[in-house]
């Protein structure tokens, strides 16, 4: 059977390599979602209301367990727009520019332009938006409408949160807003107009592919969405996790105290986030990320209309992971779970051999997309890059793949296996400060430190983190 196996994937990878060279160059439209994690449908979370995404997960590939390399937004896209890994003085923030680390470093886009691509970048690819700039045919786009559409509310809020918290040394407004208004009266709205006005340019001149990638905002915080999002849901039902708490045994510097939300009006600076807001923060994530579904069903359903669907590889991916109070935390920045483990689903023209409502088990990188999507629309794979492509797994989900993920956040490295994930935290001076293990098949929400009791895993985990990690 393996053998056979064997045959029918050597076989399916000539038919890619000769529709590639026999056809037109595919388009690609590569979609980026902010902060948002494996919450949806097609992934097994049955309360979330996520058809578009479903639909696209359903015609194409569906990677389970895909892992970004860094949980914070400029290093995560950094990381996988260059396919080099993270390391201690690189890609470490939000605020990571790629052309500055990573300089001899060919972009994705710029790997396309090169060959002949139309490259448009609409709404937040990279962090900075003049990040590799000459790798666009035209400026990067983003939308100058405002985050928040009530500003009265949100001024009576800043304030109050001055006047009840004056040690805050950042004082943002509400956190959440529903509002009763269209999609387009907000960024991801107009965002997702904009990219469909240039898919109906790109229809009027087949022959020339393009590369189009489209940033979305939400589930990023706030958790802004019109109104009739948030009505999807019933606030009634929604629950905190199982694992509001501290993980057991957790080293120092594996948790955090949410900063990033702290500054939002209404959230105590230190204290634990209550109850009622804390299920109001979930509510508000759940309708952005329905919000969101939205706008990238309309762009999907214009790529249908205007005949591009066939000729157009889609990828979708989410760039990190999101706490939403597991372990008491709300956001990224950790190296549990929760925050490494993100969307990746790939839908490609039929004649490139990937099937529909394919699942995909092996790891995944984020620093593979990359390597990927050239050999899958035949372009050369420069020398820099150091994912690995899994188009073999996308023609045959029984091929073996990586059996691993590495990420860092901070001071802390982290390996993903089969059955485990193992962390190690570090000094500046490569000292080891804190060591975390969780076992997968008795722990999966990562809630008890096991790193002590099995001393001989750890060593030996920590022998191959420190082999593979970034340098």
């Amino acid at each position: 059977m393996r053998s056979i196996r064997f045959a029918i994937f050597c076989i399916a990878s000539l038919v890619v390599a000769v529709s590639v060279r026999a056809a037109d160059k595919p388009n690609v439209l590569f979609i980026a979602v902010d902060d948002l994690r494996p919450q949806l449908k097609c992934y097994g979370r049955e309360q979330m209301i996520s058809p578009n995404i479903d639909a696209l997960a359903a015609r194409g590939a569906l990677f389970e367990r895909a892992y970004c390399m860094v949980p914070t937004c400029g290093a995560s896209r950094a990381a996988l727009m260059t396919s080099i890994r993270p390391a201690r003085n690189r890609f470490v923030t939000h605020l990571a520019w790629a052309e500055r680390e990573a300089a001899n470093a060919i972009p994705l886009h710029k790997q396309f332009k090169n060959a002949g691509y139309t490259t448009i970048s609409l709404g937040k690819v990279f962090h900075h938006k003049e990040d590799h700039a000459d790798g666009w045919s035209e400026p990067a786009w983003r939308s100058g409408l405002p985050g928040y559409l009530d500003s009265a509310a949100q001024k009576a809020a800043i304030a109050e949160n001055k006047k009840t918290w004056p040690q805050k040394s950042k004082h943002s407004a509400a956190p959440f807003e529903a509002y009763e208004a269209d999609d387009e009266q907000y960024q991801d709205g107009q965002c997702a107009s904009r990219a469909i006005s240039c898919l109906q340019k790109f229809s009027e001149q087949p022959q020339q592919p393009f590369f189009m990638a489209v940033g979305f905002l939400k589930p990023h915080l706030p958790f802004n969405a019109p109104q009739k999002y948030w009505d999807l849901y019933d606030a009634e039902k929604i629950q905190l996790p199982d694992n509001y708490h501290a993980p057991q045994d957790a080293p120092a510097g594996a948790v955090h105290n949410s900063g990033e939300l702290r500054a939002y009006a209404g959230i105590h600076p230190k204290n634990p986030v209550d109850e009622a807001t804390a299920r109001k923060l979930i509510h508000g994530y759940y309708a952005c990320v329905s919000f969101t579904d939205a706008q990238i069903g309309r762009l999907l359903s214009s790529l249908d209309e205007l005949g591009l669907r066939e000729n157009t590889i889609v990828v979708l991916w989410g760039d990190h992971g999101w706490q939403l109070g597991e372990h008491g935390m709300w956001n990224k920045h950790s190296c549990f779970e929760t925050s490494m483990h993100a969307p990746l689903i790939v839908a490609a023209p039929q004649r490139l051999g990937v099937q529909p409502g394919t699942r995909i088990r092996s790891l995944t990188e984020f620093i593979d997309i990359y390597p990927s999507l050239c050999e899958l629309a035949g372009l050369e794979i420069p020398a820099h890059v150091q994912g690995v492509s899994f188009v073999p797994q996308l023609l045959e989900p029984s091929q073996p793949g990586k059996d691993f993920a590495i990420g860092r956040f901070g001071p802390g490295d982290t390996l993903r296996k089969d059955n485990v994930r193992y962390s190690e935290y570090t000094s500046n001076q490569d000292e080891i400060t804190g060591k975390m293990l969780f076992d997968h098949r008795t722990d999966p929400s990562e809630n008890i430190n096991i790193s002590s009791q099995r001393s001989a895993d750890t060593d030996e985990l920590s022998k191959e983190l420190n082999q593979l990690k970034g340098r």
